[in-house]
Order: structure tokens, then C-alpha cells, then sequence
């Protein structure tokens, strides 16, 4: 079998928020939002995950509709639940009650089994001096690998 090449990232995540803890979380899906996962056809832009009644969900994950896909076709944009063992939802309940801290998807991709995986992060929002300090950063790491390219 070929290697799986499915790797969505939410790459404003790390550019907004200061990464905590992270998790692999499985998520239930739909056959046609599977389909649309394995050919690429979803973004984590403006995604969050939030609980309801001690179950975590994912909003605003933008998965396409299925171009084959007939009256069975989901919604775009519809809100989806994550799977996590109890005790990882515990742990992030209780993390993500403390002012400042969110669940933030960082990255979506299918595991050796086939299966949709998302990974989920405990992140804290950075400031503005923050951002401007991890762009000065990538900036000289880009001159340095270049100084040493010569």
C-alpha cells in the first residue's frame, strides 16, 4: 500500500497561539467527508473545538462536498464530533477553563490504517510583541541557512 500523502495544516494556529499540549484525536465522519479527506479537499482555517455536555467538538472545519457524492452529500461546514479517551477530556476540560487557554486544531491527516486523525492542541493566545518576536525569529533562521548555503 502506498504512503499517505493527507496532511492538512492550520499553519495561523502556530502563528497566533503559544502551544501547550497536544493531542491525536479520531473524529466522526460521514463515507462522503471521507472521500472528500483522502483527496485533499479540506481546510482548519478559523477552526475551534469546544465541549458540550463533557463531549469535545470540532466547529467550523471545512470539509468539500464530495463531487460524485448524490442526496447523500453532507454540509460543508457542519460541527463534528473528536474522540478522545476520558481521561484526555478531563485533562482538557479542566485546562480550558483557565482564562486564555483554547483548543485549537493544528493538523489533519490519515493515519497507516486509513483512519482520519486530527491533531488538537491546548494553545494560549500570544501578544502582539509575541508574533512580531516569532516573524524575527523565522526571519534570521531563513538568513542564517542561507549565509551557510554559499
Amino acid at each position: 500500500m502506498k504512503a499517505n500523502s493527507i496532511n492538512i495544516k492550520n499553519k495561523r494556529a502556530s502563528f497566533d497561539y503559544e502551544f501547550i499540549d497536544t493531542y491525536t484525536a479520531g473524529i466522526v465522519l460521514t463515507g462522503t467527508e471521507i472521500k472528500s479527506i483522502r483527496l485533499g479537499k479540506a481546510s482548519l482555517v478559523d477552526t475551534y473545538c469546544y465541549f458540550v455536555q463533557g463531549e469535545l467538538w470540532v466547529k467550523n472545519m471545512h470539509i468539500a462536498e464530495y463531487f460524485y457524492g448524490s442526496y447523500n452529500n453532507h454540509a460543508a461546514r457542519r460541527e463534528r464530533k473528536l474522540l478522545l479517551n476520558k481521561k484526555e477530556l478531563r485533562n482538557l476540560q479542566e485546562a480550558g477553563k483557565n482564562p486564555g487557554f483554547t483548543i485549537v486544531p493544528v493538523r489533519l491527516f490519515i493515519n497507516e490504517k486509513g483512519l482520519a486523525k486530527l491533531v488538537i492542541a491546548l494553545a494560549k493566545g500570544k501578544k502582539q510583541y509575541d508574533k512580531r518576536e516569532s516573524l524575527k525569529e523565522k526571519d534570521d533562521r531563513r538568513e542564517m541557512d542561507r549565509m551557510f548555503k554559499r
